[in-house]
């Protein structure tokens, strides 16, 4: 039995954690607020939209919402953009806008006290990295944590309201 004291700091500490989805692009793992998530489904053919850009795959009808779907794999210039039986949509909430972020596989969800997450190194040159809140160590993996609304940027934001609406 823990003593009023040791109750009350490691509820302190739990409170301070948030869960984070984590997810493979890549060989690369990051991690997105779980609050964001709404749904996790396999990978289904989107009907592509004229003159969206590539990494908007298209859309598709969720329960009568006609949500877009964002290759992160594109958006994010990997490698390889590869579509197996592992390969998910992770569908999100972001600034009240329903959407579908393609990736490579969904690995687990972990908790990340505040003070886990630290600053991202800043590169000069072509690497965006605004949406990067920071880097957080999870046992032996290295995990990006990406801040979702700053991924997808406001402009970006809204031609993928205007592709849902369209």
């Amino acid at each position: 039995m823990l003593s009023a004291p040791a109750q009350r700091s490691s509820t302190g500490a739990t409170a301070s954690a948030a869960e984070y989805l984590t997810f493979r692009l890549g060989q690369e793992e990051y991690g997105i607020d779980i609050l964001r998530v709404q749904e996790i489904r396999s990978y289904e053919q989107p009907t592509r939209m004229a003159h969206a850009p590539e990494f908007i795959k298209g859309v598709i009808d969720l329960r009568g919402v006609i949500v877009p779907i964002v290759d992160l794999r594109l958006k994010l210039h990997c490698a390889e953009a590869e579509y197996t039986d592992f390969t998910v949509v992770i569908i999100l909430n972001v600034g009240g806008t329903v959407l579908g972020a393609v990736v490579d596989a969904v690995a687990d969800v972990v908790a990340l006290p505040a003070d886990a997450i630290k600053p991202a190194p800043q590169f000069q040159g072509q690497m965006d990295a605004s949406f990067v809140r920071g880097i957080a160590t999870v046992g032996e993996r290295m995990l990006i944590v990406v801040d979702i609304e700053s991924l997808l940027s406001s402009a970006e934001m809204g031609l993928v309201k205007t592709v849902a609406t369209a």
